[in-house]
């Protein structure tokens, strides 16, 4: 009997065992490389969890979201598990041990006023957050001023330049609703999808009343008057930024306000510190000190200072219920994500199973 026959057999079967579990976990690599690319410097997908950008986006929507429009951003934070959220179940997802400084590689475009923009939140680049940031939640907006535009809001109407920017079609804002006191139909604010956001007597309410809606509504029998809600001009907001009673601005009344350009060098002084501290301090990395009427910029006394980023400034088309640059100010370069394009997929958690999805929305463009 030949027993090197049956040895070299053996032999030969484990072989292609081995090669066998080679291939599959050569295919799940690849497959991860693969996808960790594309979401990474490609494509990625978002879920609209709020309401700030409706009638635009709806919550429940999901967006493909393009990081090759404005260049796909490096990581600061490397070393993460793939495809999950910074924190899952209050644990961490990811090490940074390792963080490495901003780099972005070119893109298609540059950040344009209008586009609808995903980024990470500025508010949480204070110190008690202690966040890298990339890990910093995720926001959308609308791209409203870009560098070295100045904003205002008077009215509630946006001037960029000095000149009057037609609201998002589909926006929505906020108005004092005053009705002949008989109750208003659930069923047809629903279809009309009108929000009740707060009944201030029998009669009178504030609602947030889409545009497409408003004409229908307004002509309703036990509707007496329709007036938008506009934050008194000159009235100081301190949840408005800067957070200064020096400047009295507002909701609805703010600025007017520089967007800072890289490159572009400011005076220093009372007005522009209180407006632009945050930027050149917490975004750009330097110590700021204000002795008496001067101002030190790490140790050194300054007179002016050159910004090293680009910055925007993001709203939601939901005006009066959307927390944006209004309150937390300008958004660096550096926190910019991608651009919204498209909703794959849409749902309303509020509607009935056979009507939760909402086949309209799947698959189309965002503008």
């Amino acid at each position: 009997m030949n027993w090197k026959f049956f040895s070299r057999k053996k032999s030969d079967t484990a072989a292609v065992k081995k090669s066998k579990t080679r291939e599959w976990l050569d295919a799940i690599v690849f497959a991860v490389v693969v996808s960790t690319i594309i979401r990474g410097l490609l494509f990625s997908a978002y879920a609209i969890p709020s309401g700030s950008m409706e009638g635009t986006l709806l919550t429940g929507d999901y967006l493909f979201v393009s990081k090759i429009s404005y260049g796909p951003r490096m990581p600061f934070t490397p070393v993460a598990i793939p495809f999950t959220e910074s924190t899952v179940y209050g644990f961490k997802t990811y090490w940074d041990g390792v963080k490495l400084p901003y780099f972005r590689l070119p893109g298609i475009s540059e950040v344009k006023k209008q586009d609808i923009v995903v980024f990470n939140k500025p508010e949480e680049a204070d110190p008690h957050y202690n966040r890298a940031v990339d890990i910093r939640t995720n926001l959308i907006k609308r791209c409203i001023a870009t560098p070295g535009d100045v904003l205002a809001i008077v009215d509630s109407r946006v001037y960029i330049n000095g000149k009057l920017v037609n609201n998002a079609p589909k926006a929505q804002t906020s108005y004092l609703v005053s009705t002949d006191g008989n109750n208003l139909n659930p069923e047809m604010l629903q279809n009309l999808k009108i929000e009740v956001y707060q009944q201030l007597s029998t009669t009178d309410y504030v609602m947030i009343i889409p545009t497409d809606s408003y004409n229908e509504f307004k002509g309703y029998s036990n509707i007496k008057s329709i007036k938008p809600v506009i934050a008194t001009r000159g009235t100081f907001d301190p949840a408005i930024y800067p957070h200064n009673e020096k400047f009295k601005w507002n909701l609805d009344n703010y600025g007017p306000l520089l967007m800072p350009k890289k490159g572009m060098t400011i005076a220093l002084n009372d007005s522009t510190i209180a407006l632009y501290k945050r930027d050149i301090e917490l975004y750009e990395q330097n110590k700021v000190e204000v002795k008496g009427k001067d101002i030190l910029i790490n140790n050194k006394k300054a007179n002016s200072y050159t910004f090293k980023m680009n910055y925007y400034w993001m709203m939601g088309d939901n005006r009066h219920n959307s927390e944006d640059s209004r309150y937390w100010g300008m958004v660096p370069e550096d926190h910019i994500i991608g651009k919204a394009m498209i909703t794959f997929m849409s749902s309303d958690s509020t509607a009935s199973p056979l009507k939760r999805i909402r086949w309209e929305r799947i698959l189309k463009p965002i503008n």
